[in-house]
């Protein structure tokens, strides 16, 4: 078993082969130098098939937007692979990069931070049009048809992003994002800035633009119930690697890693009976400094498992980092851990 997930028969539309990034620290000197790094991704690898919804999980920090954006190459990876439809995108020229926008774009988390003020919601939306030579004489009307797309008034187009609410901007980037006809949306934390009312509303539309357009989503995110909602298969990230990747109904139901366990056991249970009398798995410490992570398995420092493991099995955690492969459960439940089993 690979560190890779594909899925039998079909070719992956995305796939990313131990992804590293790392930012340098510079001394505080006159002369700068380089006396460390940053490891920010360290070796992640997943698979993304065509029309599959991938969400990439994990504490803030953990380096899910980092990957997201060396994806796109908005922030060159310092080694490993990013193919899309086969091709390397760490390997493309500027032209090539321009061109692969149009089948490769993001949606960012902020709606408003990611909208120009200045200028009125059409012009937004016919941005990317425009810089890849596409808006003609039809140009108005490929706008007034992306807005209807997402679930807003044409007739608003002549307004600025302010006058809209949290939800509507967050449309109106979503229409930028599909004005190029693309075949796999990043999706960088869609909705963590919006009210949960407002949430459902933008989950079902990236739901049914997927059925429509056939897309393939890669979903950052924190929040594990959206995720459980959206996603197809799960990657739950600490500290720069992945620990756990599986289909969602597995790793929701089978979870391995004890940090996955504990993610799960936050979410809230809508029955407040059931909510008082479920156990809860409590991740004690701090996050240790992505500058110096531990050795062996990163996760050591704060694992529950790990507490009751004998000295010689804990000696292990230390010394030797987990390889993230089946262990027991098959169907690409992967997991990076010493002492799980099916």
């Amino acid at each position: 078993m690979t560190t890779t997930d594909t899925t039998a028969g079909a070719e992956p539309i995305l796939s990313v082969r131990n992804l590293v990034k790392e930012f340098p620290i510079k001394s505080a000197s006159v002369v700068r130098r380089t006396i460390g790094a940053v490891h920010a991704v360290s070796g992640v690898s997943f698979d993304i098939q065509p029309g599959q919804t991938l969400g990439l999980v994990g504490e803030s920090g953990c380096g899910k937007t980092t990957t997201s954006r060396a994806i796109l190459h908005l922030q060159p990876a310092t080694s490993g692979e990013v193919l899309f439809q086969g091709r390397d995108v760490t390997k493309m020229s500027k032209g090539e990069l321009r061109r692969m926008r149009r089948d490769m774009q993001i949606v960012f988390q902020d709606p408003y931070a990611s909208l120009n003020p200045r200028i009125t919601v059409s012009e937004i939306i016919a941005e990317p049009l425009r810089i890849h030579g596409l808006y003609g004489n039809d140009g108005p009307g490929q706008v007034a048809e992306l807005m209807r797309l997402v679930g807003l008034n044409p007739e608003h187009g002549n307004r600025f992003p302010h006058e809209f609410s949290g939800g509507q901007r967050q449309r109106i980037g979503i229409a930028r994002a599909l004005a190029l006809k693309p075949k796999v949306l990043v999706l960088d934390e869609p909705v963590s800035a919006l009210d949960v009312s407002i949430q459902a509303g933008v989950i079902n539309l990236l739901e049914d633009l997927q059925d429509e357009l056939g897309l393939a989503y890669l979903f950052v995110a924190h929040d594990l119930s959206v995720v459980r909602h959206i996603a197809d298969r799960v990657a739950v990230m600490y500290l720069g690697k992945i620990v756990e990747i599986a289909d969602g109904n597995s790793l929701f139901e089978r979870s391995q890693h004890p940090y996955t366990q504990a993610l799960i056991s936050a979410i809230p249970i809508p029955d407040p009976r059931r909510e008082r009398e479920r156990e809860r798995i409590i991740v004690q410490g701090d996050v240790p400094s992505p500058a110096d992570p531990p050795s062996g398995c990163r996760f050591r420092t704060r694992c529950p498992l790990r507490m009751t493991l004998s000295e010689t099995d804990a000696a292990r955690c230390s010394a030797e980092e987990p390889e993230l492969r089946d262990r027991g459960l098959g169907a690409g439940h992967l997991t990076a851990c010493h002492f799980v089993e099916a």
